[in-house]
């Protein structure tokens, strides 16, 4: 977080007619029927353009080399001043080109204007090196074919790529994938400034889906710059569960302190980058304290946990590392799977259905403990100590964990990850109340995809949640390590789990 403190969200909550508590599979709100239809997952702009930054360095280096094999083959060998002059060529291009803006998406879609900027950065990627030659007195030392060539053929590639980038991406633009889909919040003259501003500007990759107000008053308008009122912020929470939303903006004033902190109790829990607008208010601070949304100016209340490199980083991470250990703990799976089998009729395997990412729901796979006429699929009852319903054997894999190692295999399907907050049953209760009820913002821990393993579990909170106190601290552990996420906090959990697995006073 970095303008509101959880505890302010939590205090608000707590205060009367604020009501924060989701319902799993709560009714659709009207908003859901004006929606524009998903045009597909989010592509991170910020990850395109690290993938075609790379893609160009590879093909500038690429062609560098067979273009030294095709024409200087046996003649000049390719030793450390030709490697050199073609990665300095790669690197010179690139930066000059990140400099100049054509890893945006505009330059991306847009041939025409990009083109020039292609040209003059890979000619004066080359001039810079033949100068750099000069002055080194090597210059004699390389092919002036060879370097024309690598030229002329480097710039007709480059532009080439671009003018099927450009086709490419405006074709996947006119169907919306690079869309910030965005809800507005709050209505009135502020709201409709704001909007025309982003719509002033054409390329912000802001598409609007609609505004949501607290409000019921003439201050509250159906239509706000040409856009619907799709209802309240609780609305707005349901509307997210429901539907791909990227971005929410606030355009209450800051002054409004309360009323902010009321809001944002609600919606603090999506997995969403939410911003106040900074666009009509009179507080001026300095520069670099905004964020922009193309020229106008937000300030960044909540940002996404995990996004953009982090997404793919932890994303290859899991698969990778998860179908490592499938490999590497088979014959204990199998292991586990006859004893299941041999041990008590019915399947080996128990489906349950669980909150993953965002509230979806996701079929957990786990090896089957209890006798099968007596499994809960919700979760209604916790196990107990000495519970009946519990096999001997599953008695054993319950208390070592084994019976969730069938979830690597939701791991390599991507529905689960090897770190995260555990995904808790749907039914699951402490003290006889369900989770949600016990515990504010507790849907908070499905900002990020649940795994296998967690902060909470590492630090002694796995297994029963019998009371109030306990499920407490186990959110805070999962807030603590989504507020705090790190492929290195990720490795030291991952070390950790198999040494925490010994404490089993909780696992029943």
């Amino acid at each position: 977080m970095s303008a509101f403190d959880v505890r302010d969200l939590l205090k608000a909550a707590e205060q009367p007619g604020v009501v924060t508590v989701e319902r799993a599979g709560a009714a659709m709100p009207p908003a859901e029927a004006l929606a524009p239809p998903l045009p597909g997952p989010l592509i991170s702009p910020v990850v395109l353009a690290g993938c075609i930054r790379a893609a160009e360095f590879a093909l500038v280096v690429g062609l560098g080399l067979v273009l030294h094999q095709l024409m200087l083959r046996g003649v000049v060998r390719l030793g450390l001043p030709y490697i050199g002059a073609i990665l300095a060529i790669g690197v010179i291009a690139v930066m000059l080109y990140q400099v100049s803006g054509t890893y945006r998406i505009a330059a991306f879609r847009s041939f025409v204007k990009s083109a020039a900027k292609i040209a003059a950065g890979w000619s004066l990627a080359f001039l810079l090196v033949a100068t750099a030659m000069v002055l080194a007195k090597v210059a004699d030392h390389y092919s002036r074919l060879w370097l024309a060539t690598f030229f002329a053929s480097g710039l007709g590639l480059l532009l080439m790529g671009r003018l099927v980038l450009a086709q490419v991406i405006g074709a996947e633009m006119r169907k919306g994938r690079f869309d910030r889909r965005t809800a507005v919040v709050g209505g009135g003259p502020a709201a409709e400034e704001l909007i025309r501003a982003l719509e002033a500007q054409g390329e912000t990759g802001i598409r609007i889906v609609g505004v949501f107000d607290d409000r019921n008053d003439d201050r509250s308008t159906d239509v706000v710059a040409g856009y619907p009122k799709l209802g309240n912020v609780s609305d707005l929470v349901a509307y997210a569960r429901h539907t791909r939303l990227d971005l929410i903006i606030f355009t209450i004033p800051i002054s409004a302190e309360a009323r902010i902190l009321q809001m944002l109790a609600k919606l603090w829990v999506l997995p969403i980058d939410i911003r106040l607008s900074a666009h009509a208010t009179k507080l001026r601070l300095r520069p670099r304290a905004y964020s922009y949304l193309g020229a106008v100016p937000v300030l960044d209340v909540f940002d996404k946990p995990i996004a953009d490199w982090d997404v793919v980083v932890k994303a290859v991470f899991d698969r990778i590392v998860g179908l490592s250990l499938l490999v590497a703990l088979s014959p204990v799976m199998l292991a586990v799977a006859l004893a299941v089998r041999f041990t008590s009729p019915g399947p080996v395997l128990f489906r349950q259905k669980r909150h993953g990412f965002n509230n979806e729901l996701i079929e957990v796979y786990k090896f089957r403990s209890m006798y099968v006429d007596q499994c809960d699929l919700g979760a209604a009852r916790q196990v107990t100590r000495s519970d009946p319903r519990v096999t001997p054997v599953g008695r054993f894999i319950r208390k070592t964990s084994l019976d969730e190692l069938p979830q690597l295999f939701n791991v390599v399907r991507g529905n689960l990850s090897l770190v995260g907050p555990r995904p808790h049953a749907l039914q699951a209760k402490a003290a006889n109340t369900l989770y949600d009820q016990v515990v504010d913002g507790y849907f908070a821990r499905h900002k990020v995809k649940p795994g296998i393993t967690g902060w909470a579990q590492v630090n002694g909170w796995r297994g029963e949640t019998d009371t109030s106190e306990k499920l407490q601290r186990r959110v805070e552990h999962d807030l603590y390590y989504i507020e705090n996420w790190s492929v290195l906090l990720d490795l030291k959990i991952l070390f950790t789990t198999p040494f925490a697995l010994f404490k089993t006073e909780n696992a029943y």
